[in-house]
């Protein structure tokens, strides 16, 4: 299991430890009391001495003691334990997103079945997939509030700095092959909306997703760089030959490594992932990756953080399922103002699935007045990013 036990410069709530340099900050001081310690190990050399601090009020959630007695002992002084699961393939509540390099720990030795990703999923169906135990699910929801509470650390950081309107969704087809013209030109569009300032997530999985992220990857490189990657990937077009595919997305990376002063919205932006779809190769360009078990908190997700606009390329029914759930907190403003809807490839979009037809007159229903003119239809990437950056 990868370690997620490092501080970042994110981190942002007063009242949470995430890592170990915040940890002996507190310890200093002598005091705990009324804080939240999250997923460290607590049994790591040099093991903290918990003994005169004060705890009083401590929520130690996911923490791992050096023994019983010690955990024994913070509760006997007024803190409270919510131990992390034995025996699982993942952290029971992780204080950072994950890596690329989380998620394909044991490539190297093991190949895609050993990876960190496969490990996981190959557990997750174990347990009954999206049916798990009791004791599973409960185990699951604590990592996936995990996830939530460092994605809400990173989201609040990015947002105080460039506001709600910086973050871009790009969603599509996940069986698009490397190579293709559907995946070069998602690539073309986070490419350029992360030279252009924006925060491009996505839903983590291959084809259009992965394009995306590939294209955020190489933003500080030109345009013939991220044409050289795309044909070194389309060696391996197809997600289900998952060894070479994770293989050429790791060559990739080693090959186009974005400087060290680059931040990691320009080293691939976000990416929402599920282990539901945990046979589809882990995308390894995001420079962050909040991979969930849940699959309706997931989607929710990368819905309420584009504020800033969401492109939609072609895709089929779980594309189609986001548009209009996307439109439903567009027409309702759950989440306030949304930005555009920009429809990539206009043939697909209003020949072969004529989604144009039935969202527009259902948006110019809105409580909130005609919002029909959020929707634009288009085969022109340079056109998608003036429309959701506001500059044309």
């Amino acid at each position: 299991m990868p370690s997620l036990d490092v501080l970042e410069p994110f981190d942002t709530s007063p009242e949470e430890v995430e890592s170990r340099a915040e940890l002996d900050l507190h310890l200093r001081s002598g005091s705990l009391a009324g804080l939240t310690v999250q997923g460290l190990r607590l049994d790591a050399a040099p093991v903290p001495d918990l003994s005169h601090v004060d705890v009083t009020g401590t929520l130690f959630i996911g923490c791992h003691f050096a023994t019983v007695e010690a955990e024994a002992d913070v509760v006997r002084r007024g803190a409270h334990v919510v131990p992390p699961f034995r025996d699982l393939p993942f952290p029971t509540h992780p204080s950072h997103l994950y890596t690329p390099e989380d998620l394909a720990a044991g490539f190297e030795t093991g190949g895609f079945a050993g990876m960190y990703d496969t490990v996981v999923y190959e557990h997750f169906l174990a347990v009954g997939g999206a049916l798990p135990t009791v004791r599973e699910a409960l185990a699951q929801r604590l990592h996936d509030h995990g996830i939530d509470n460092a994605l809400a650390d990173i989201t609040f950081t990015w947002l105080a700095r460039h506001g709600p309107g910086s973050v871009v969704g790009v969603m599509g087809g996940h069986a698009v092959p490397r190579g293709s013209s559907a995946y070069r030109l998602a690539a073309a569009i986070g490419w350029e909306l992360a030279r252009a300032g924006r925060l491009v997530v996505t839903g983590g999985g291959p084809g259009v997703m992965e394009a995306a992220n590939l294209g955020a990857y190489l933003a500080t490189h030109d345009a013939e760089e991220l044409t050289t990657a795309i044909d070194q990937l389309s060696a391996a077009p197809d997600f289900m030959d998952h060894d070479p595919y994770t293989a050429a997305a790791l060559d990739v990376r080693a090959r186009f490594t974005p400087s060290d002063d680059v931040d990691w919205p320009r080293r691939g932006g976000l990416a929402i992932p599920t282990w539901l779809y945990g046979h589809e190769p882990a995308n390894l360009f995001a420079g962050r990756i909040a991979k969930y078990f849940s699959n309706a908190i997931r989607e929710d997700t990368i819905l309420r953080l584009a504020r800033g606009g969401i492109v939609f390329a072609a895709g089929r029914a779980g594309t189609v399922q986001e548009v209009f759930q996307a439109a439903t907190k567009t027409f309702y403003g759950t989440d306030g103002a949304s930005g555009a809807y920009v429809f990539l490839d206009r043939a697909f979009w209003t020949e072969t699935l004529p989604i144009e037809a039935l969202l527009r007159p259902l948006l110019a229903l809105s409580p909130a007045g005609d919002l029909s003119g959020t929707i634009h239809v288009t085969d022109d990437v340079h056109e998608a990013v003036r429309v959701l950056t506001g500059e044309g």
